[in-house]
Protein backbone atom coordinates (compact mmCIF):
# COMPACT_ATOMS: atom_id res chain seq x y z
CA UNK A 1 0.00 0.00 0.00
CA UNK A 2 1.13 3.90 -0.67
CA UNK A 3 3.10 5.62 2.30
CA UNK A 4 0.97 7.76 3.79
CA UNK A 5 3.10 10.46 2.88
CA UNK A 6 2.58 9.68 -0.55
CA UNK A 7 -1.43 9.79 0.10
CA UNK A 8 -1.98 12.16 2.50
CA UNK A 9 -3.92 15.43 0.89
CA UNK A 10 -3.31 14.90 -2.54
CA UNK A 11 -5.74 15.29 -5.16
CA UNK A 12 -4.00 13.83 -8.05
CA UNK A 13 -6.23 11.62 -10.11
CA UNK A 14 -5.48 8.26 -9.82
CA UNK A 15 -6.79 4.46 -10.94
CA UNK A 16 -7.77 2.01 -8.97
CA UNK A 17 -8.76 -1.49 -10.17
CA UNK A 18 -10.39 -3.71 -7.43
CA UNK A 19 -13.32 -6.01 -5.74
CA UNK A 20 -15.81 -4.70 -3.68
CA UNK A 21 -15.35 -6.86 -0.07
CA UNK A 22 -17.88 -5.41 1.92
CA UNK A 23 -20.28 -2.51 1.61
CA UNK A 24 -19.89 -0.71 4.88
CA UNK A 25 -22.81 2.06 4.44
CA UNK A 26 -25.06 2.87 1.04
CA UNK A 27 -27.16 5.66 0.97
CA UNK A 28 -30.34 5.31 -1.77
CA UNK A 29 -31.89 8.53 -2.77
CA UNK A 30 -27.96 9.76 -3.35
CA UNK A 31 -26.00 7.05 -3.91
CA UNK A 32 -23.37 7.72 -2.05
CA UNK A 33 -21.41 4.31 -0.52
CA UNK A 34 -18.56 4.02 1.71
CA UNK A 35 -16.91 0.48 0.91
CA UNK A 36 -14.01 -2.06 1.33
CA UNK A 37 -12.06 -2.49 -2.15
CA UNK A 38 -9.21 -5.48 -2.43
CA UNK A 39 -6.97 -4.27 -4.59
CA UNK A 40 -4.22 -6.62 -6.00
CA UNK A 41 -0.89 -5.61 -4.27
CA UNK A 42 -2.34 -3.69 -1.07
CA UNK A 43 -1.90 -5.61 1.86
CA UNK A 44 -4.80 -4.41 3.97
CA UNK A 45 -8.30 -3.53 2.02
CA UNK A 46 -8.98 0.03 0.35
CA UNK A 47 -12.12 2.17 1.87
CA UNK A 48 -13.46 4.11 -0.75
CA UNK A 49 -16.12 6.90 -1.04
CA UNK A 50 -18.53 8.00 -3.48
CA UNK A 51 -21.80 7.67 -5.47
CA UNK A 52 -22.96 4.73 -7.21
CA UNK A 53 -26.18 3.62 -8.89
CA UNK A 54 -26.15 0.26 -7.70
CA UNK A 55 -22.71 -1.44 -5.82
CA UNK A 56 -22.84 -5.10 -4.40
CA UNK A 57 -19.96 -7.08 -3.43
CA UNK A 58 -18.21 -8.86 -5.30
CA UNK A 59 -18.16 -6.64 -8.25
CA UNK A 60 -14.87 -6.04 -10.10
CA UNK A 61 -14.37 -2.14 -10.16
CA UNK A 62 -12.45 0.54 -11.96
CA UNK A 63 -11.93 3.57 -10.20
CA UNK A 64 -10.89 7.08 -11.02
CA UNK A 65 -10.11 9.38 -8.08
CA UNK A 66 -7.80 10.86 -5.26
CA UNK A 67 -6.70 9.66 -1.72
CA UNK A 68 -7.45 11.85 1.38
CA UNK A 69 -7.11 11.58 4.71
CA UNK A 70 -10.14 11.45 6.54
CA UNK A 71 -9.38 12.70 10.69
CA UNK A 72 -10.97 10.00 12.18
CA UNK A 73 -11.30 6.74 9.69
CA UNK A 74 -7.58 7.70 8.28
CA UNK A 75 -6.92 7.53 4.41
CA UNK A 76 -9.39 6.95 1.91
CA UNK A 77 -9.93 6.54 -2.09
CA UNK A 78 -12.63 9.50 -2.84
CA UNK A 79 -13.88 7.64 -6.55
CA UNK A 80 -14.95 10.29 -9.39
CA UNK A 81 -15.76 7.85 -11.41
CA UNK A 82 -15.87 3.95 -11.93
CA UNK A 83 -16.80 1.47 -14.37
CA UNK A 84 -17.48 -2.30 -13.42
CA UNK A 85 -15.40 -4.97 -14.97
CA UNK A 86 -16.46 -9.00 -15.15
CA UNK A 87 -14.87 -10.96 -12.62
CA UNK A 88 -12.35 -13.20 -13.59
CA UNK A 89 -11.86 -15.92 -10.99
CA UNK A 90 -14.44 -18.64 -10.14
CA UNK A 91 -14.52 -17.14 -6.63
CA UNK A 92 -15.26 -13.95 -8.19
CA UNK A 93 -18.46 -14.90 -10.07
CA UNK A 94 -19.49 -16.83 -7.34
CA UNK A 95 -19.19 -13.44 -4.82
CA UNK A 96 -20.27 -11.37 -7.74
CA UNK A 97 -23.88 -13.45 -8.19
CA UNK A 98 -24.67 -14.19 -4.75
CA UNK A 99 -23.78 -10.95 -3.48
CA UNK A 100 -27.79 -9.93 -3.80
CA UNK A 101 -27.28 -8.23 -7.12
CA UNK A 102 -29.65 -10.96 -9.13
CA UNK A 103 -32.90 -10.96 -7.38
CA UNK A 104 -33.33 -15.33 -7.30
CA UNK A 105 -30.01 -16.20 -6.92
CA UNK A 106 -27.84 -16.54 -3.58
CA UNK A 107 -24.69 -17.89 -2.40
CA UNK A 108 -25.84 -21.55 -3.08
CA UNK A 109 -27.22 -20.87 -6.57
CA UNK A 110 -24.43 -18.62 -7.49
CA UNK A 111 -21.74 -21.75 -6.38
CA UNK A 112 -24.30 -24.40 -8.05
CA UNK A 113 -24.04 -21.72 -11.48
CA UNK A 114 -20.41 -21.41 -11.77
CA UNK A 115 -19.63 -24.81 -11.02
CA UNK A 116 -21.93 -26.03 -14.04
CA UNK A 117 -20.51 -23.06 -16.12
CA UNK A 118 -17.24 -21.69 -14.95
CA UNK A 119 -15.51 -18.89 -16.76
CA UNK A 120 -18.74 -18.58 -19.17
CA UNK A 121 -21.35 -18.20 -16.85
CA UNK A 122 -21.85 -14.44 -17.42
CA UNK A 123 -21.87 -15.33 -21.07
CA UNK A 124 -24.31 -17.82 -20.39
CA UNK A 125 -26.58 -15.44 -18.81
CA UNK A 126 -26.03 -13.24 -20.76
CA UNK A 127 -26.85 -14.82 -24.14
CA UNK A 128 -27.95 -18.44 -23.42
CA UNK A 129 -30.09 -17.92 -20.21
CA UNK A 130 -32.19 -20.64 -20.33
CA UNK A 131 -29.44 -22.94 -19.89
CA UNK A 132 -29.36 -22.19 -16.35
CA UNK A 133 -32.16 -24.65 -15.88
CA UNK A 134 -29.41 -27.16 -16.61
CA UNK A 135 -28.60 -26.59 -12.89
CA UNK A 136 -29.94 -28.11 -9.85
CA UNK A 137 -32.71 -26.51 -8.38
CA UNK A 138 -33.34 -23.96 -11.14
CA UNK A 139 -36.43 -24.58 -13.06
CA UNK A 140 -38.38 -22.38 -15.93
CA UNK A 141 -40.16 -19.70 -13.79
CA UNK A 142 -36.89 -18.60 -11.61
CA UNK A 143 -34.72 -18.15 -14.98
CA UNK A 144 -37.42 -16.04 -16.06
CA UNK A 145 -37.17 -14.27 -12.54
CA UNK A 146 -33.18 -13.80 -12.89
CA UNK A 147 -33.56 -13.00 -16.48
CA UNK A 148 -35.38 -9.81 -15.28
CA UNK A 149 -33.30 -8.81 -12.60
CA UNK A 150 -30.34 -9.41 -15.12
CA UNK A 151 -31.77 -6.92 -17.59
CA UNK A 152 -32.49 -4.44 -14.54
CA UNK A 153 -29.02 -4.33 -14.02
CA UNK A 154 -27.60 -4.07 -17.05
CA UNK A 155 -29.92 -1.47 -17.79
CA UNK A 156 -27.96 0.54 -15.07
CA UNK A 157 -25.11 -0.13 -16.34
CA UNK A 158 -26.29 1.30 -19.69
CA UNK A 159 -27.24 4.59 -18.37
CA UNK A 160 -23.89 4.69 -16.39
CA UNK A 161 -21.82 4.55 -19.03
CA UNK A 162 -24.38 6.93 -21.24
CA UNK A 163 -24.11 9.61 -18.55
CA UNK A 164 -20.32 9.52 -17.46
CA UNK A 165 -19.30 9.11 -21.41
CA UNK A 166 -20.98 12.78 -22.08
CA UNK A 167 -19.29 14.53 -18.98
CA UNK A 168 -21.84 13.76 -16.46
CA UNK A 169 -20.00 13.16 -12.86
CA UNK A 170 -20.81 10.04 -11.22
CA UNK A 171 -22.70 12.25 -8.91
CA UNK A 172 -25.34 13.86 -11.18
CA UNK A 173 -25.52 10.42 -13.38
CA UNK A 174 -26.80 8.53 -9.67
CA UNK A 175 -29.42 11.03 -9.28
CA UNK A 176 -30.50 10.78 -13.06
CA UNK A 177 -30.53 7.82 -12.86
CA UNK A 178 -32.66 7.58 -9.37
CA UNK A 179 -35.07 9.97 -11.42
CA UNK A 180 -35.57 8.58 -14.69
CA UNK A 181 -34.73 4.91 -14.34
CA UNK A 182 -34.38 3.35 -17.32
CA UNK A 183 -35.89 6.54 -19.18
CA UNK A 184 -32.45 8.36 -18.24
CA UNK A 185 -31.44 8.35 -21.68
CA UNK A 186 -34.13 9.37 -23.61
CA UNK A 187 -34.90 12.20 -21.20
CA UNK A 188 -31.56 13.46 -21.29
CA UNK A 189 -31.05 12.75 -25.12
CA UNK A 190 -34.26 14.76 -25.56
CA UNK A 191 -34.20 18.00 -23.46
CA UNK A 192 -31.20 17.77 -21.16
CA UNK A 193 -32.73 21.23 -19.91
CA UNK A 194 -35.27 19.09 -17.95
CA UNK A 195 -32.78 18.18 -15.62
CA UNK A 196 -32.50 21.42 -13.66
CA UNK A 197 -36.58 21.02 -13.21
CA UNK A 198 -36.78 17.74 -12.11
CA UNK A 199 -33.71 17.02 -10.14
CA UNK A 200 -32.51 18.89 -6.99
CA UNK A 201 -28.86 20.35 -7.16
CA UNK A 202 -28.83 19.92 -10.94
CA UNK A 203 -29.64 23.62 -12.43
CA UNK A 204 -29.67 25.76 -15.31
CA UNK A 205 -25.64 26.09 -15.68
CA UNK A 206 -25.00 22.20 -15.05
CA UNK A 207 -28.10 21.08 -17.20
CA UNK A 208 -26.52 23.57 -20.12
CA UNK A 209 -22.82 22.23 -19.47
CA UNK A 210 -24.23 18.37 -19.79
CA UNK A 211 -26.64 19.51 -23.05
CA UNK A 212 -22.90 21.39 -24.91
CA UNK A 213 -21.32 17.95 -24.23
CA UNK A 214 -24.68 15.90 -25.84
CA UNK A 215 -24.17 18.33 -29.10
CA UNK A 216 -27.13 20.50 -28.19
CA UNK A 217 -27.31 23.25 -30.39
CA UNK A 218 -26.66 26.67 -28.10
CA UNK A 219 -30.17 28.05 -30.16
CA UNK A 220 -32.71 25.21 -28.88
CA UNK A 221 -36.06 26.46 -27.76
CA UNK A 222 -35.51 24.23 -24.54
CA UNK A 223 -32.38 26.26 -23.36
CA UNK A 224 -33.51 29.46 -23.82
CA UNK A 225 -36.93 28.55 -22.00
CA UNK A 226 -34.80 27.06 -19.21
CA UNK A 227 -32.70 29.77 -19.50
CA UNK A 228 -35.60 31.91 -18.75
CA UNK A 229 -36.64 30.38 -15.93
CA UNK A 230 -32.85 30.14 -14.51
CA UNK A 231 -33.09 34.19 -14.69
CA UNK A 232 -36.57 34.74 -13.45
CA UNK A 233 -36.15 32.51 -10.14
CA UNK A 234 -32.54 34.29 -9.62
CA UNK A 235 -34.63 37.71 -9.44
CA UNK A 236 -37.25 35.96 -7.86
CA UNK A 237 -34.33 34.77 -4.99
CA UNK A 238 -33.39 38.54 -4.53
CA UNK A 239 -36.85 40.20 -3.76
CA UNK A 240 -37.34 41.21 -7.45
Amino acid sequence: MPSSASLGQSKASESLTGVIERITFHAEDSGYTVARLKVSGFQDLVTITGNFSNIQAGQTLQLRGHWQNHPKHGQQFQVVQYTETKPATLTGLEKYLGSGLIKGVGPVTAKRIVACFGLETLEVIENRIDRLIEVEGIGRKRVAQIQKAWSAQKAIKEVMVFLQGHGVSTLYAVKIFKQYGERAIAVVTDNPYQLAEDIFGIGFITADKIAQNLGVSPWSKFRYQSGLIHVLGAAAEEGH
